[in-house]
């Protein structure tokens, strides 16, 4: 995965792609393994790094959804549960089973829970993970011993899926390589070319040069999320946004407000949503909100009311409540939501299934849909494209496709290192062969320096933040300790890269003031 050689593929003159994907995230990485495992020649390109966006900022859930269930949403669910189990058998190395638990206060009364899971167990068929139970109250508490005991009746204990988003998507960016596949972080599309009324193709600059390129495909992909409209608007200026952003905050707090191995799913907030507080690398992630934005962002910020909504949500089924000063990481994304018929609908209630849209000039646009469903997405997307560009008729073969790093011996949840599958021991190898690369870079974290090595050399690594926001988690897990090890990051970086001085400033500086954003730095954090 070297960028020098991936650039002279792009730059190689009078080449026609297959299919051209605009977009590094689940569904575009998704597109690109379908594509290329079918034959065709492949080129993707992310004007940002890999799962820089929407992502790799999800609640890193595998689901069907529970609460798309309760909503009447039964088809999605259905295909969510089989695209569940497919990731589990692709990808185990990457997937684990998580245990969930509903507590049942009085409060929150209703059968739907009980009986309701029981019909998720069915629907998973023989892809499912284990059968959902009741539990008395006794039970509910040797499970949760920080929950909230006031008015606890007993719970519901149900199996879903964890995994690490961002790992995910680069390992996609992998498989596709392996398949023959191009692709390139840091080249944005600025323009999309026509031949008459038809798009054959685009004009992509090179973020890290600013050298300009025009590039010829057969089919384009439109796989932005967030900023799907914009492309749309490269080719029908006057259309009107298809896209409703809706941002959603986590916040990354110790084990100890959760000890134990079990999820805690709380089905009914006060804004109407569900609530997750899910165990992850030793610390638990708690989230989401629901909020509409009007200007989305490549960084978006987690508001205060967001924040202070988690928190007093979480508050309410743990003996300890959560504060401002308990937060390690808050980290916000975006989801590409499909924009209904009419502007009624809370987001909440639109609709987690997928759009596929082809304007008249042959531009395929993918919006909507989910982490869990990213597989059978770009499948259908993949079946347009063959169809618009004239390409061969192949089978898609993603459906039992393992992803790059397959491995069934490692263990996800409790080894950091589990991410690498395959690759585990190469990675561990560049520490016992290079003396500068030895030792943790932070024993907090289980992060090793020879992990930014082979984020250089083979995961194409271009800053400090690629490296310590998703080829690591670290600044997801704990703000404040990404930016104590960032100048070491930098310094190896530099040295594998050729970079100076200058640059390790800079970078030094970047991460920093994107890094604040994800802690609170106030005289009374708890204001």
């Amino acid at each position: 995965m070297d960028r020098e050689t991936i650039l002279k593929k792009i730059h190689k003159k009078d080449r026609q792609w297959d299919v051209l994907i605009i977009g590094g995230g689940a569904t575009g990485l998704g597109c690109a393994v379908d594509s290329a495992s079918r034959g065709y020649k492949t080129l993707l390109l992310e004007q940002h790094d890999f799962a820089k966006g929407t992502s790799s900022r999800s609640t890193k859930l595998v689901h069907g959804g529970v609460r798309y269930l309760q909503q009447g949403d039964v088809s999605l669910v259905f295909e969510a549960l089989k695209e569940r189990g497919l990731m589990f058998k692709n990808a185990p190395h990457l997937v684990t089973n998580q245990s969930f638990i509903i507590p049942s206060y009085d409060f929150w009364g209703g059968p739907f829970y009980t009986v309701g899971l029981k019909v998720y167990d069915i629907m998973a068929g023989k892809l499912g993970l284990g059968p959902s139970k009741h539990l008395s109250r006794e039970e509910a508490l040797e499970a949760l011993p920080t929950v909230e005991q006031k008015g606890l009746k007993g719970g519901v204990i149900y199996q879903d899926g964890q995994f690490d988003d961002a790992r995910m998507a680069l390992s996609l960016a992998l498989t596709a390589m392996d398949y023959g596949a191009t692709v390139a972080n840091y080249f944005k599309v600025t323009e999309l070319i026509k031949d008459g009324d038809l798009i054959s193709g685009v004009k992509a600059v090179d973020q890290e040069t600013g050298e300009e390129q025009i590039i010829h495909s057969k089919v384009v992909i439109n796989a932005t999320g967030v900023f799907a409209d914009e492309v749309i608007q490269m080719d029908e200026p006057e259309k009107k946004p298809m896209i409703t952003p809706s941002q959603g905050i986590h916040v990354i707090l110790k084990k100890e407000f959760l000890p134990g191995t079990h999820a805690v799913m709380v089905p009914h907030t006060s804004d109407g949503r569900v609530m997750f507080a899910v165990p992850w690398h030793n610390y638990f992630v708690v989230g989401t909100t629901d909020t509409i934005i009007e200007n989305h962002s490549i960084e978006p910020v987690a508001l205060d009311s967001e924040v202070d909504f988690v928190l007093e949500t979480a508050g309410q089924y743990l003996t300890k409540q959560p504060k401002r000063s308990d937060v390690l990481s808050v980290f916000a994304g975006l989801r590409p939501l499909a924009k209904p018929e009419g502007d009624s609908k809370a987001t909440k209630e639109i609709s987690r299934g997928h759009k596929i849209i082809i304007s008249l000039s042959g531009l395929i646009t993918i919006i909507g849909g989910k982490w869990t469903t990213y597989r059978k997405m770009a499948e259908e997307t993949i079946e347009k494209a063959t169809m618009l560009g004239g390409l061969p008729e192949r089978e898609c073969i993603t459906e039992h496709l393992p992803v790059h790093g397959f491995r069934m011996d490692l263990d996800p949840y409790n080894d950091v290192m589990a991410v690498y599958g395959l690759e585990k021991e190469n990675v561990l190898a560049i520490g016992d062969e290079e003396k500068r690369y030895r030792g943790m870079l932070s024993e907090k974290l289980q992060i090793q320096k020879s992990q930014v090595a082979w984020a250089v050399r083979n995961e194409m690594a271009r800053t400090v933040e690629d490296f310590l926001a998703r080829r690591t988690r670290a600044l997801f897990l704990d703000a404040r300790e990404s930016l104590k090890i960032a100048p070491v990051v930098a310094e190896l970086m530099a040295r594998e890269l050729g970079w100076g001085r200058t640059w390790k400033k800079n970078q030094i500086k970047l991460f920093e003031e994107m890094a604040k954003n994800y802690f609170f730095n106030k005289s009374n954090p708890d204001d």
